[in-house]
């Protein structure tokens, strides 16, 4: 079975408006979407929450070219037109997923985005720990 939402033919910009509605009733502000400058292709959208009375930064990116690789391995004709529209929606239900936690009151919503919060060099919190591991503990120590 293909990956999910497959089949969209929901316009990205429009999903990005959905994205910034759900997180905005979770505390976003500041909602900004990126677009990638060669292809004019929606590229990532931003926001800020606040974190102990600061405005922290958030980058929620969004790459197509894995997900056309996987729907072309599924056997699934895909264009990067399609692959861009299923991206955003994969990256939707995965927002709406962790407003539910939220809402549940298991974590909050800064916990939630904390991996994409961007750091002073412009990278996210995740991308630096992967490029930089050391700073997390290792397994027994």
């Amino acid at each position: 079975m293909p990956i999910l939402n497959y089949t969209t033919k929901i316009d990205p910009d429009k999903t990005c408006s959905e994205i910034a509605k759900i997180i905005s009733k979770h505390g976003a502000q500041a909602v900004m979407i990126e677009y990638d400058q060669e292809n004019q292709l929606v590229s990532s959208l931003s926001f800020k929450i606040d974190l102990g009375g600061r405005q922290i930064a958030f980058r929620l990116p969004v790459d197509w070219r894995p997900v056309q690789k996987v729907l072309q391995e599924q056997r699934v004709r895909c264009d990067q037109a399609m692959a861009v529209r299923v991206s955003w929606r994969i990256l939707k239900d995965w927002v709406a997923a962790q407003m539910a936690l939220v809402e549940t009151q298991m974590v909050s919503t800064q916990q939630v985005f904390l991996p994409y919060a961007i750091m002073r060099d412009g990278r996210t919190l995740s991308e630096k720990i992967i490029s930089d591991p050391s700073m997390l503990l290792e397994s027994g120590k």
